[in-house]
């Protein structure tokens, strides 16, 4: 096949090293309080049922929130140490990414019949400081779960926002752990 020397070159497209506009974070961010917002509004007209949900095998539905809370934890650190083997933070296995996904998702998967049940059951509540906490940690929670997931697909993120995004939904989780399940386990007991 002759190659025409004259003939133009194909041009491939630049790489675009622009920073990304402050504005394409926008909308995780207001996905993220609007979730916050509706999960505390709801909670706070809702008039609660009392209980969502019971599992038999366990004493009290409280019993059942606080293991799954434990269990999510759980899972949200083997998030944090795989998370520390994907950035080369750690030596890892090659499966490191794929330990971070699904302990992400188990984590999630077991969190959201806790969080309904607290939103359904009990509502958002204020009548102590602990329990003030945690209905604003619980709303905060699934509004930073909500924009890490919308920014995980965006394109030519800062290397710092994931992991900052992803360490913060983890603080936020553990409160939420210390102030419910740990709180149970250490008044009523560890109990099933």
């Amino acid at each position: 096949m002759p190659v025409d020397p004259t003939a133009a070159t194909q041009s491939f497209p630049a790489p675009d090293h622009r920073r990304p506009s402050p504005a394409r974070f926008l909308a995780p961010a207001l996905v993220a309080a609007a979730v916050a917002v509706a999960l505390g509004v709801y909670g706070r007209v809702h008039d609660p049922a009392g209980t969502a949900f019971n599992l038999a095998g366990f004493s009290s539905t409280s019993a059942v929130k606080s293991w799954l809370a434990t269990v999510a934890f759980a899972f949200a650190l083997v998030q944090v140490v795989s998370a520390f083997m994907v950035y080369g933070k750690l030596r890892g296995p090659s499966w490191a990414p794929a330990l971070h996904r699904w302990s992400g998702r188990i984590a999630f998967l077991v969190a959201v019949p806790v969080a309904v049940h607290c939103l359904y059951a009990l509502g958002y509540q204020t009548y102590s400081t602990r329990v003030m906490w945690h209905s604003f940690l619980g709303c905060f929670f699934f509004g930073a779960f909500s924009a890490k997931m919308l920014l995980l697909r965006a394109e030519r993120l800062p290397g710092w926002l994931l992991p900052v995004i992803g360490g913060l939904a983890f603080a936020v989780l553990t409160l939420l752990w210390l102030t419910s399940a740990l709180w149970f386990f250490r008044t009523v007991g560890v109990t099933t």
